[in-house]
């Protein structure tokens, strides 16, 4: 592999886990963009993913979008789609990040993209699905669709930021993620019976 290969692939690296996060708020709008944007020349996709382009994908992620959009503005339809999404989302995650690996292998591309994409659009789900639970039961629900709007914004912005700059993008999802793992880790440490603590009692 020489210099250029090398920049090559930490540059799509970088941009398939950047987009990997926004599957983490919105699963198939990144899914979407990269194929709209590949069947218009903008981005390459390795051969085995080229299908995302054709006319059939984009109809079914741009459907998708709609309705994960629409739908996640419903109170007890967005819970219903945050369960699935601890499914769908990886699986996504994995897919974008591979997909946009045009010179490895595509047996490699998919366990980078499961490593890399997919575990970190489940880490991001899970940050979403925790805000989600803590909004409904502070108001309701009816801070949710709030809510939703705020994370149609980030997920749209992040998506031009992994297309445009995708390494400080790889960046700052490397910073959520830790941030994400250390939220996860204080409230096992606080909800687990064995340490002693309790988040309304912790241990001095």
């Amino acid at each position: 592999m020489d210099a250029h290969d090398a920049i090559l692939l930490t540059t799509q690296l970088a941009m398939g886990f950047a987009l990997a996060a926004t599957v983490g708020l919105r699963a198939f709008l990144p899914l979407f963009v990269a194929g709209l944007l590949a069947r218009q020349g903008y981005v390459s996709l390795g051969d085995s993913f080229a299908w995302m382009e054709s006319t059939p994908a984009l109809v079914v992620f741009g459907s998708a979008v709609v309705f994960e959009i629409l739908g996640d503005k419903i109170p007890m339809v967005d819970h219903a789609m945050d369960a699935a999404g601890v499914f769908i989302k990886p699986a996504a995650g994995t897919l974008v990040a591979a997909a946009l690996l045009t010179n490895v292998d595509p047996v490699v591309a998919t366990v980078l993209g499961l490593i890399g994409g997919g575990a970190i659009a489940g880490t991001v789900h899970a940050v979403k699905g925790t805000a989600r639970i803590f909004s409904t039961g502070t108001t309701a629900g009816a801070g949710n669709p709030i809510l939703s709007f705020i994370e149609d914004a980030i997920a749209t912005l992040g998506i031009i930021v992994a297309l445009l700059i995708p390494v400080l993008a790889a960046i700052l999802v490397l910073g959520l993620v830790v941030f994400g793992i250390r939220v996860f880790r204080q409230r096992r440490m606080g909800s687990d019976p064995a340490s002693g603590a309790s988040p309304l009692h912790p241990t001095p």
